[in-house]
């Protein structure tokens, strides 16, 4: 009920994306790519962990960080990747379906950092149509992830193709 003299509140909806959900996305963009079953990982000094915020370029390691296409623009830079994870149910039950790896590289002290968007964009849509794209990682990188996605989930990784399991040998 409405007071007199003001205004019925409205809510307010927010313009974000459930990236890891059950549920399909929806809203703005619908249709177009779906990312309900997308997640972000990142490694960095030979650590993985999820970081969904990767999906907005907001994650903890490119938080407050100015990003140019040169390279050269970062020369005490350190390597970090971001791996964009497809997860699907199928046959066997809910398995990694896709994950390609992107380079980045972050001065967390000068807040500058290199990367190729359209890279990110394109390696994205790769997961998304369920393609393994991991062959840049180094061993150290390689087996954090893997290490990753078991404790994660074992049985999604039982689940998972002999693909996926190959890439990430050492």
């Amino acid at each position: 009920m409405e007071q007199q003299g003001q205004p019925e509140k409205k809510e307010k909806k927010s313009l974000a994306l459930n990236v890891v959900s059950n549920k399909q996305h929806k809203g703005f963009g619908a249709g177009t790519i779906d990312l309900s079953q997308v997640s972000c990982v990142i490694i960095d000094a030979g650590v993985a962990y999820i970081d969904d915020g990767a999906m907005h370029a907001k994650s903890k390691v490119e938080r407050g960080i100015k990003f140019s296409p040169n390279r050269e623009d970062t020369p005490n830079g350190r390597q970090c990747w971001i791996v964009w994870v497809a997860v699907e149910r199928g046959e066997n039950g809910t398995n990694y379906a896709g994950a390609t790896a992107c380079e980045m590289w972050i001065d967390t002290e000068a807040r500058r950092g290199w990367k190729i968007l359209a890279d990110h964009v394109n390696k994205l849509d790769h997961a998304i149509k369920r393609r393994y794209n991991l062959g840049e990682l180094g061993a150290e990188e390689k087996a954090a992830f893997r290490k990753l996605l078991i404790e994660h989930n074992e049985e999604w990784w039982t689940n998972s193709s002999d693909e996926l399991k190959q890439a990430l040998e050492a």
